[in-house]
């Protein structure tokens, strides 16, 4: 859903500035809760300064970077991005952007290309309802001067006529996703392959970006954990398969385990108080 969070690497530099740039938000923006906002910069050869509602957020931020997320407060906010060290976001090479954040929800601010090359920024809003055991969420993302892509797996297309700047979602075993992206139609890669850990409970967000001409794309990546579901003993494997016989993998069968023991030990001493009532009675 588009107007619808890790990369590797994130600065703690850009952390504590978004701490600062939280703080100097309106007070009177924060009576409806607080949302959770990323921001990823894929526009190649580009050092930025991000603006939230007049306030210098990050300074200096690097291409193929991700910062936060970061709780701000819920409502309608003006994102403007600036050529680095711009005394202030009267003149933004991208924007201004208004958003308006509900509470509660988590987005991604993602600044990037078209397809036609141009500058430009699109909210995300990442989708963090519950998967179920065993399994991940894949999200691709599609941020990149090119045209529409598939995503391919093991060599076959697994989503198909992805278009800038859209997304689509996969619910996988978790495990090892090896990932490649080629022109819509084709299985030639031109990006990738890539192995990509998909975890279980979290939602896996890969970034096409970047520009197919200039031969600069990239893929980020970003995790949004704690979408577990109660486990139920679902085997994990490769992308498209899960693994065939035998016992279930060491960690479903330990949080199975760790189930029963906590069960257990509940109802164990609540059938003891039963037990001690129902002699008292007889008494």
């Amino acid at each position: 859903m588009r107007h619808r969070p890790s990369v590797t690497f994130v600065a703690a530099g850009i952390g504590s500035a978004l701490l600062v740039a939280a703080a100097a938000l309106p007070a009177s923006a924060a009576t409806g809760g607080t949302a959770s906002l990323a921001v990823l910069h894929g526009v190649p050869d580009l050092t930025v300064d991000v603006w939230v509602d007049g306030t210098r957020t990050l300074d200096d931020f690097t291409p193929g970077t991700l910062a936060g997320p970061l709780d701000v407060p819920a409502g309608a906010h003006t994102i403007a991005i600036t050529a680095a060290d711009a005394a202030d976001d009267s003149q933004p090479a991208i924007g201004p952007v208004e958003v308006t954040l509900e509470a509660g929800a988590s987005y991604t601010a993602a600044a990037h290309l078209t397809e036609a090359g141009d500058p430009t920024a699109t909210l995300f809003t990442n989708d963090t309802s519950q998967v179920p055991a065993g399994q991940g969420r894949l999200v691709v993302r599609h941020v990149a001067a090119a045209p529409a892509v598939d995503v391919l797996a093991g060599g076959s297309p697994v989503v198909t006529n992805l278009a800038n700047p859209d997304e689509q979602a996969l619910t996988v075993p978790a495990g090892t996703v090896s990932a490649a992206v080629a022109a819509t139609g084709t299985t030639e890669p031109v990006l990738g392959p890539t192995d990509l850990d998909v975890a279980e409970g979290a939602a896996t967000i890969v970034y096409a970006w970047g520009s197919l001409e200039a031969g600069n794309l990239a893929l980020a990546v970003q995790t949004i954990d704690g979408l577990h579901s109660a486990p139920g003993g679902v085997p994990s494997g490769e992308l498209g398969t899960a693994a065939e016989g035998g016992s279930p993998v060491p960690w479903v069968a330990a949080a199975a385990l760790l189930t029963v023991v906590a069960v257990a030990g509940a109802v164990g001493p609540a059938r003891r108080r039963v037990a001690r009532a129902t002699a008292d009675d007889r008494r």
